[in-house]
């Protein structure tokens, strides 16, 4: 049974003063500082958010219908915002600040009125083949108050921190074989300081966390029996801080799939929510099917639905057909 929205009136768009905030985070260090943003709760004391990623393909592959059925959902649960898990303009990022597909794949498409509302996104392996600085620029902030965009930070919602991590200078093949592509460095070089920065700046963050849920979000799989499988770069150096520090959830794009992993060594629900747009059907590793509780090869989205005492995930395909569903209980802090 669905886990029932709560309803509250549509909180306004950032104002000219968070706006000049936002620029002044995007100011970039060759260092991982984790920036803090505050994400206010319904009035009930609740918070509801879809998840989109791997999308940016001027609506192509089905783009146009998965933000169809997110403005349709995004209404029903009345949503307080969307988070994006990367790769979020095919093929290769932006071209720079005026590139029209930040038109043609973001603000052109999703349109729906429940879509308006603050988006929270990391970049992608594809996105760092463009311009990167751009993706991160205070300047598409002002052409569209929604895009929020930086490489790591924290959102701090009460009962509950996300933790986005920018998990594509981890891979080292994207350094050491990158083939055709061509990858923007800029602003992450020395790539071992930029790292064990962000690793440090992650523990410290996670470890001084008082929020009821923990929720951490990267574009990279840690785990996953789609055509990326593990990253073993994220299992080896990030997973061991998400399991030391108790976090619920990863929730990541990268495979181009829907899919939800339980481990038995865990107790975190691995979560991905690739099928913005292209997907790649047929393409699903062997797994231990008591692990893999949904695996669907097709494009989709997630929804979240949180309280102090419980997190509601489901998945939806492009139709609005909810897939699969988990829920997450914990004890309130006044039982305790």
């Amino acid at each position: 049974m669905a886990f029932p929205p709560s309803k509250s009136k549509i909180l306004p768009l950032p104002s000219a003063f968070n706006i000049i905030v936002i620029c002044f985070f995007f100011v970039s260090s060759s260092l991982a500082e984790l920036r803090h943003f505050q994400q206010p709760l319904k009035p009930d004391g609740s918070l509801s958010f879809l998840v989109i990623g791997d999308w940016g393909r001027t609506g192509l592959y089905n783009q146009s219908h998965v933000a169809l059925q997110m403005g349709i959902t995004g209404e029903e649960l009345d949503i307080d915002f969307v988070v994006s898990t990367g790769d979020n303009f095919y093929e290769d990022g932006l071209a720079g600040l005026d590139d029209p597909a930040f038109y043609e794949s973001f603000v052109d498409i999703y349109t729906a009125p429940s879509l308006q509302k603050q988006w929270y996104s990391v970049l992608g392996n594809h996105d760092y083949r463009g311009d990167v600085e751009a993706q991160l620029s205070p300047i598409l902030t002002q052409k569209d108050s929604r895009w929020l965009c930086l490489r790591s930070f924290i959102v701090n919602a009460d009962i509950v921190d996300f933790f986005f991590v920018d998990t594509t200078p981890f891979v080292h093949e994207y350094f050491v074989n990158p083939g055709e592509h061509s990858y923007d460095w800029t602003g992450i070089s020395p790539r071992e300081t930029y790292l064990a920065n962000l690793l440090k700046d992650l523990d410290s963050a996670m470890g001084s966390s008082t929020a009821k849920w923990k929720f951490v979000v990267g574009h990279h799989t840690i785990f996953s029996a789609g055509q990326h499988g593990i990253t073993e770069e994220l299992l080896k150096q990030l997973l061991p801080i998400l399991q030391e520090h108790n976090a619920d959830a990863y929730i990541n794009g990268h495979d181009h799939c829907l899919q939800h992993i339980s481990s038995s060594d865990s107790k975190i629900q691995f979560l991905t929510s690739g099928g913005g747009s292209k997907a790649w059907r047929g393409d699903i590793a062997k797994w231990n099917p008591e692990e893999l509780k949904l695996y669907y090869d097709g494009q989709g989205f997630m929804s979240v639905q949180i309280t102090d005492t419980k997190a509601f995930f489901a998945f939806y395909g492009i139709f609005g057909n909810v897939l699969h569903q988990l829920s997450i209980s914990k004890e309130s802090h006044s039982s305790a």
